[in-house]
């Protein structure tokens, strides 16, 4: 079965696949503090806030090296992503770029995975803030706030993506807000500053056990537990289609990554292995509210659920978007129902954003009736989801570097660093990552699945692609200047 596809020239940087049978495309209607803060806030995901406690309680302090080499690896993944999307910005990114370098099969693959993840997560963070809703206002059953968060998120989605970008920047800019704060009252607490504090020292890193109190071992799985939470840097690559600048806005993400990962992460996790046990039991209940109610910060626990309440909904509202515009894309290609690829007046894929959210409705029910089944199965086998897509970036970079390179290497303003080298590096390590999940025992049934989820999808594009007429056009759609929403664009 060939995989050959005609090759296809890349499009202007400020260009993306946008059209749609009425001639409207997507609106350009992100501006720059949106994509900033939807950079920053992609990274700060709702699994720092409520997951990292266990892993911290697993491995010791040297969870530090977990992230430490998780968030290098995406260091990595992101330069590659950035350097692709910096020269052809387009609404499928890493799915259209996959498909342009391997052929249709890829992009398919690739892009219906990556939809998926989120639909599943959508359900994930929904029903999470649905009880932390509950828990407030316990008269109201927690269905009807998860129902809500649902209702308020998919409206604010389908109205513009201005909205999605204003809800978006201030849901960011809470987290960044919150994490600062547990930063700089965390340094202080540290050093002896606050009042009724003295300093700590290496004490809780070098006792109890030692820095690896498990081995070197634990690191390994210690990435498992933190890798997830990086999932969502690649969000701002989707989102600068719809800026008026994507090029600048893919730039600057790509280049503050580094500083990203190591200030929200690496930062917050020293302080709470620097402050606490590692092997507290308050620890592995929620890290940051034990570092808050061992420094005596009053309602430390209502304070972290109304963080964790603004995370999970920044999750939902990012995810939805993300799906949307996959399936988007996926339309415009050939390669999902030609529906998905239609914009409303104010520029916004409305049925890709309905589809991708009743899917979520479904995940959601699932997860009140049969939660051990149906869910636990969507659950798993989205689970390892994350490294596939990671993976097909680098491969995908492997082969587009070559393409740019030869059809337009004036548009390579951001360039992957010691190519190919650090990309074969960071290939080598996503594999050995996905065989160590086979290895180990908790990571096993979620691999397993997740490579099931990634067969069915990849037999299903080759059956497409096979069914395909000989003389069918190419499957990438020409793209088109964004225009302002409720314009005509004047390529259709």
């Amino acid at each position: 079965m060939s995989t050959h596809v005609p090759e296809r020239k890349i499009a202007p940087p400020d260009q993306v696949e946008a059209t749609s049978p009425g001639g409207q495309g997507l609106s350009g209607g992100l501006k720059n503090r949106h994509l900033s803060m939807i950079a920053i806030g992609g990274v700060i995901g709702a699994g720092l806030f409520v997951g990292s406690g266990s892993g911290v309680n697993k491995v010791g302090p040297g969870i530090l090296i977990s992230y430490a080499l998780t968030g290098l690896m995406i260091v990595f993944v992101m330069r590659m992503l950035g350097e692709m999307s910096a020269a052809n910005p387009t609404s499928g990114s890493f799915s259209s770029y996959a498909d342009r370098a391997f052929g249709r099969w890829a992009g398919f693959t690739v892009g219906w995975l990556y939809w998926f993840f989120w639909v599943v997560v959508l359900a994930v963070e929904a029903t999470a803030g649905g009880a932390i809703l509950h828990g407030w206002v316990t008269a109201v059953p927690q269905w009807a706030f998860t129902l809500a968060v649902m209702v308020l998120l998919t409206a604010t989605n389908l109205i513009s993506v201005g909205s999605y970008g204003e809800f978006e920047f201030w849901f960011a800019g809470i987290k960044v807000v919150a994490i600062a704060a547990f930063l700089v009252i965390g340094g202080l607490a540290i050093f002896g500053v606050l009042p009724d504090t003295d300093p700590v020292g290496l004490a809780n890193l070098t006792g109890h056990g030692g820095f690896l109190p498990n081995g070197w071992g634990q690191i390994l799985s210690g990435m498992l537990l933190v890798a997830f939470s990086f999932m969502g840097s690649e969000i701002v690559t989707l989102a600068a289609g719809e800026s008026k600048d994507p090029r600048r806005a893919v730039t600057r993400a790509t280049n503050s990554v580094i500083w990203r990962i190591a200030l929200f992460y690496l930062g917050s996790i020293l302080i709470v292995v620097t402050l606490m046990p590692w092997d507290s039991s308050a620890v592995g209940e929620s890290s940051y509210v034990a570092v808050l109610d061992h420094l005596n910060i009053p309602a430390a626990g209502q304070i972290m659920n109304v963080i964790v309440l603004t995370a999970v909904l920044s999750c939902f509202n990012s995810g939805l978007y993300s799906a949307s515009r996959m399936a988007f894309s996926l339309a415009k290609r050939g390669d999902a129902p030609r529906a998905f690829g239609t914009v409303s007046r104010s520029g916004v894929p409305r049925n890709a954003v309905l589809a991708s959210v009743v899917f979520g409705f479904v995940a959601v029910f699932f997860n009140y009736t049969s939660p051990e089944t149906v869910f636990d199965f969507l659950l798993n086998s989205s689970g390892a989801i994350a490294l596939f897509i990671w993976l097909s970036i680098c491969l995908t970079q492997l082969r587009m570097r070559r393409i740019q390179e030869r059809e337009a290497p004036e548009k390579l303003t951001v360039k992957m660093w010691l190519f190919p080298y650090l990309t074969y590096g960071t290939t080598a390590f996503l594999l050995f990552v996905i065989g160590y999940m086979l290895y180990d025992d908790t990571g096993r049934k979620q691999m397993l699945l997740s490579l099931l989820a990634a067969a069915i999808v990849l037999i299903a594009a080759f059956v497409r692609q096979r069914r395909a007429p000989k003389n069918a056009p190419t499957t990438e759609a020409t793209p088109v200047p964004l225009v302002p929403a409720g314009a005509t664009s004047d390529a259709s």
